[in-house]
């Protein structure tokens, strides 16, 4: 029998919690007979509960593998409900020993999206009055859509708009844009940086992968400028983008306020800009108007400094 999320949601109501912790000690472990000796229970303590929980919910969550379990298709969105719900309920925990009110404030960062700029745009969050726990998960967008979608998280920042035919529930806050540059080392950088841009012809690229927003508008600029460097290798994330670009691997493109983190951190070199290229970056969310205090702090941040500086 198939199990959908909606179902398993609407079963969480009546679980009983000690058999769901029991599944997901086994499910870390690979085997009763681990998780009974981690858990100090009798292994046939933990089997009568599994198999309690596995009538309670009308699927199987396990299939013997060997001698190993495996998880079956229901059982791996068991764990990952199961892995959330403990997850909770130890920071619930430790929030409480604190004696604190420190809120989470859970934000998604494409992988798009330079390291340094997503860290300009969160620190101000974690410097407010009221403190937040940061949390971030780094993915590709659409994962990130659909948690934003099931208020997993409180902000998504990306290098481009909610897609309307994503179906997701959600409001674009622009956070400013700025413009493009093309970087290399420093040989590389002696060597196309006369004649710029014509000299690129022929010259290495590195080019953000396909999902990369500003991808499209840069291939649109070398064929306007008539110009085709040769393509070492495309990249959805910046930050192995760059580290190739300080190896030598190419030359590379990157926001150009980025200008002196990339000479002092990459040991890369200014080769020109491509003013007609920009990039955008957007604070996606839940709400129409920004209210969350963190968000506030987000967009404050962009408008009035980095973004500024453009």
């Amino acid at each position: 029998m198939r199990i959908n999320r909606k179902n398993l949601m609407e079963k969480a109501i009546m679980l009983n919690y000690k058999q769901l912790y029991y599944f997901w000690s086994v499910a870390k472990a690979g085997s009763i007979t681990r998780a009974a000796e981690q858990l100090h229970l009798t292994p046939q303590t933990i089997s009568g509960q599994l198999a309690e929980l596995e009538r309670s919910l009308g699927t199987d969550l396990f299939r013997r593998t060997g001698r190993r379990l495996e998880l079956t298709s229901a059982g791996k969105m068991a764990n990952e409900h199961a892995r959330e719900i403990f997850q909770i309920g130890n920071e619930l925990e430790q929030t409480l020993k604190r004696g604190s009110t420190e809120q989470s404030f859970r934000v998604g960062v494409a992988d798009a999206v330079p390291k340094s700029i997503a860290y300009q745009l969160l620190a101000p969050a974690i410097a407010l009055a009221e403190p937040v726990r940061l949390i971030c998960y780094e993915d590709k967008l659409e994962r990130l859509f659909a948690e934003l979608a099931i208020h997993k998280l409180d902000l998504v920042i990306a290098d481009q708009p909610l897609p309307s035919e994503l179906g997701v529930k959600g409001y674009n806050h622009s956070l400013g844009q700025c413009g493009i540059a093309l970087y290399a080392v420093p040989e590389l950088a002696a060597r196309y940086r006369e004649g710029f841009p014509r000299s690129l012809n022929g010259a290495p690229l590195l080019l953000p992968g396909d999902k990369v927003a500003v991808q499209t508008p840069l291939l649109r600029w070398f064929q306007e400028q008539d110009l085709q460097p040769r393509i070492v290798g495309q990249f959805d994330d910046s930050a192995l983008m760059k580290a190739f670009g300080r190896a030598g691997a190419g030359v590379f493109p990157a926001p150009a306020i980025m200008e002196e983190e990339i000479q002092k951190q990459q040991g890369a070199e200014l080769i020109g800009h491509i003013k007609s290229v920009v990039v955008n970056y957007y604070a996606i969310s839940v709400e129409r108007r920004l209210t969350h205090p963190a968000v506030l702090a987000v967009s404050e941040a962009a408008r009035q400094s980095i973004f500024a500086k453009k």
